[in-house]
């Protein structure tokens, strides 16, 4: 599957702000199940490529002049392999992702729902089937609802109150895979959700089993990444957020951002049939 992001980030705030950075982890990464066609970043001021902690790309763009807004864009063409393999090639030990983060801490309701799926608890070998069976409860526990939470927002406060958006979903997986002792990572990235444009920035979690790292959309229900682009990964949000900064002055802020995703072979497809259906309708004239 071939895919076409258009993903827009645009700022604006009441007054001047000085000097402003942001930290860009908008760039995906080739690997076993995403091959990288064609990308492109553009944003304002001085940009400077590096790499993070956990290996991700990392855009640091600086702007040293007064202004009044920033835009930033990333877009590009990726094919998903529709056969994606576990990855296990990261530099990164596994054991890394055991540490836990304010976002990512258990509280005791949602170690008694782990354990449901873990007799065995804390320090015993799950088995991703384990997982797959505790991906749809987590679903049917905290069901998908925008406007219940925020950025900030930890698990403990997610699984509390009952409904999440992604982020939370990937939160609340992550922290109970890491209290049964098993390593796991915030994913950001995209997907596309089946028709043709679809607002999809997206976040899912990965889960360091039989000596590979699996993914697990929970939001979605899927234990495939096939309709999905990875952009970074790490310890929460924090460290995967495709775009976080800081800035000196500005005042109030006002974020707008929206991430398209086309799928290029199903589009070239309807292309066909309509040039197909076209021929047929001028040979029976």
């Amino acid at each position: 599957m071939k895919l076409s992001i258009d993903h827009v980030t645009d700022f604006s705030y009441d007054t001047e702000v000085t000097h402003s950075i942001q930290y860009l982890r908008l760039t995906p990464q080739p690997s076993a199940g995403q091959r990288i066609l064609h990308w492109q970043l553009d944003a304002p001021g001085s940009v400077y490529r590096t790499r993070d902690t956990y290996g991700n790309v990392l855009h640091v763009c600086t702007v040293d002049q007064p202004h009044r807004g920033i835009t930033i864009r990333a877009q590009g063409t990726a094919e998903i392999n529709e056969d994606e393999q576990p990855e296990n090639n990261d530099q990164v030990p596994p054991e890394v992702f055991l540490r836990t983060s304010p976002l990512t801490e258990t509280s005791d309701a949602m170690r008694e729902f782990a354990r449901t799926f873990h007799p065995a608890g804390k320090g015993g070998n799950a088995s991703r089937q384990q997982l797959m069976e505790l991906m749809p409860a987590l679903l049917e526990r905290i069901p998908y609802r925008s406007g219940m939470t925020h950025a900030q927002s930890s698990a403990a406060d997610a699984f509390a109150q009952g409904f999440g958006v992604c982020q939370d979903h990937s939160h609340i997986f992550i922290a109970c895979c890491r209290w049964l002792g098993i390593p796991a990572r915030y994913v950001s990235g995209y997907v596309h959700a089946g028709d043709d444009q679809h607002i999809a920035s997206h976040a899912w979690a990965e889960a360091w089993i039989e000596d590979a790292w699996h993914s697990f959309d929970v939001s979605n229900g899927l234990a495939t990444t096939n309709h999905h682009l990875k952009l970074a990964h790490g310890i929460d949000y924090l460290d995967a957020s495709p775009v976080r900064g800081v800035r000196w002055g500005g005042g109030a802020e006002n974020m707008r951002t929206y991430a398209l995703v086309d799928q290029m072979d199903r589009r070239a497809a309807q292309r066909k049939e309509q040039e197909q259906q076209q021929e047929q309708q001028q040979a029976q004239q």
